[in-house]
């Protein structure tokens, strides 16, 4: 794996990592058995864990930039395929459409329900990972899914209620190009074809978290620009970082997957800075180490590093 000495972070070292897929978990709830990937270093005790989920349309299959290098410094990770994947043909008239954001969610909770099945499944793995460190991660829609595990309010666009779904198992969370506030700057289409969006409060998230955001990251689902997803942050509690990636739209560089069709902006220097950076924070987070976190804050504050700015609050 190509290291590209971006920050000067030069992390701990990177061990043989092994995924396993698909563990099936039967899941009749969602009309489909919930297919999950797990991914974990060989060696290694007291493993952190990182609940990854997908953008629109993806599947456990990608982000491989992101979670070869986090299972390769230490951390289990697990994926699932959502609802809204390609993988499935859900029909524009089914029921579960307008529902997909919460359907999001509840997989994510039987994945923690189940983490003895699926650290059973992965041969080695067995008694190795801690289940008391868990970090909700995600990209795009991802990044709401793991914003509401810590406590992001999104208002059922179907009942209107706003209902806390957060889960006390999860730590903290990563979001990555990730949407903001709702209200008039969402989009036409962003109203017909993301009603989840339309009212999200950031207030009540009061567990630590990391933003990732691309300064140009122009997304079709609001009028306001980059700076729409940089909203989970400066709406929020403090306790939050944010890095911005200069040049970034919205795959950061190319984090969605090697070569992968729907990244817009392939760039190795900004995929190793969000590889670097998150991994960073997940080791700062977690209580496993805080020197790497303490280095990218000196390195990227302000604006004198030619990729990116890390700010914290």
């Amino acid at each position: 794996m190509t290291t590209y000495k971006t920050t000067g972070l030069t992390g701990p070292p990177s061990t043989p990592a092994v995924s396993v897929k698909p563990v099936v978990l039967p899941a009749p709830q969602r009309g489909e058995d919930l297919h999950i990937r797990v991914s974990a270093p060989v060696t290694g005790s007291n493993l952190p864990i990182v609940l990854f989920a997908h953008g629109f349309g993806s599947h456990l299959d990608g982000y491989a930039p992101l979670v070869d290098h986090w299972a390769s410094h230490g951390f289990v990770v697990i994926q699932a395929t959502h609802l809204d994947s390609k993988r499935f043909t859900v029909a524009a008239d089914d029921p579960r459409k307008p529902h997909m954001w919460r359907y999001r969610v509840q997989d994510m909770k039987r994945i923690l329900d189940e983490l003895d099945t699926l650290e059973a499944s992965v041969p080695g793995l067995a008694g190795r990972m801690d289940h008391g460190r868990i970090v909700a991660a995600g990209h795009s829609f991802g990044g709401q899914t793991a914003g509401i595990l810590v406590g992001l309010r999104v208002r059922d666009p179907k009942t209107g209620v706003a209902e806390d779904m957060s889960d006390s198992r999860v730590m903290a969370s990563i979001q990555l190009a990730t949407a903001g506030k709702g209200g008039d700057e969402l989009t036409a289409f962003a109203v017909e074809n993301a009603p989840w969006l339309r009212d999200q409060d950031f207030s009540q998230i009061t567990a630590p978290g990391l933003v990732v955001a691309g300064d140009q990251d122009e997304l079709p689902l609001s009028t306001r620009g980059p700076s729409w997803t940089t909203d989970p942050y400066t709406l929020s509690r403090s306790g939050k970082s944010l890095l911005t990636v200069y040049g970034g739209r919205h795959s950061l560089g190319g984090i969605s997957g090697y070569e992968a069709a729907e990244t817009t902006d392939e760039d190795p220097g900004r995929v190793a800075l969000v590889q670097q950076v998150t991994l960073a924070y997940l080791r700062h987070v977690t209580g496993t180490d805080h020197t790497d976190w303490e280095t990218a804050q000196a390195a990227l504050a302000g604006d004198s590093h030619p990729l990116g700015r890390l700010e914290s609050k």
